[in-house]
């Protein structure tokens, strides 16, 4: 009998390399969380094509209760915030727009869950996208979390089963190179903030990922709207 895991797909860049690191190794049952975000069905698809090619269960799972209560312009009428890519790296500006965007507890709510849907299938890990270039404005990306929550779980649950996030130490360009050498289906994968069928190519999202590829000196396949 094979590993099993559960992965914790958006359908972004970060959890699809993260998911791949696993592929060869687990049988992989990924989620996707339905939480009203204005992407959600792009989200969706991305998740859905990426589980089809690699041979993943996928099940979505409805949290629009989570967006009901948020402010976040990603589940609200609330603009997006646009950044330049010479303000990627100021923490400052990126604080603020990290607020616009943050929807309550949501990794903590998300880890949970599959927590839950690990212990239902006996999954020994939870593949998880977090990462050290979202950490930096987002403290439920971070190493800290990580090992906080790993903690929870061995308190909590009967199971030994971990939270495994291979691009902790990663920025996006190493996360797109490490997605290369796993020959992750990065192409399908979708960051944008907007849900259009292309990427706007000016949200935040969207301008870390382009500049992750440029840097890592790898094509992106991505179809960029601007």
């Amino acid at each position: 009998m094979s590993k099993k895991a559960i992965s914790v797909l958006s359908g972004g860049l970060d959890s699809t390399v993260a998911t791949s690191v696993y592929a060869k190794d687990y049988d992989i049952h990924a989620i996707t969380f339905d939480y009203g975000q204005r992407s959600v069905d792009r989200e969706i698809k991305a998740a859905k094509e990426i589980c089809e090619k690699m041979g993943f269960e996928h099940t979505i799972i409805d949290l629009k209760w989570l967006g009901e209560i948020s402010n976040s312009s990603l589940t609200s009428d609330n603009e997006v915030p646009e950044l330049n890519e010479d303000e990627l790296d100021d923490l400052e500006i990126c604080s603020q727009t990290a607020s616009s965007v943050w929807v309550p507890a949501r990794n903590t709510v998300f880890t949970a869950i599959a927590t839950a849907l690990a212990e239902s299938i006996g999954a020994e890990i939870i593949i998880v996208g977090w990462d050290k270039e979202e950490a930096a404005t987002f403290p439920d990306n971070s190493k800290e979390f990580l090992e906080a929550f790993n903690k929870l779980i061995q308190i909590g649950s009967p199971d030994n089963i971990e939270v495994k996030a291979p691009a902790i130490d990663l920025d996006k360009d190493e996360i797109v190179e490490l997605g290369e050498s796993v020959n992750a289906p990065m192409k399908l994968s979708y960051s944008c903030y907007m849900g259009e069928e292309n990427h706007c190519g000016v949200c935040e999202s969207c301008m870390r990922r382009k500049r992750a590829f440029k840097q890592a000196g790898i094509k992106d396949e991505t179809i960029y709207n601007s």
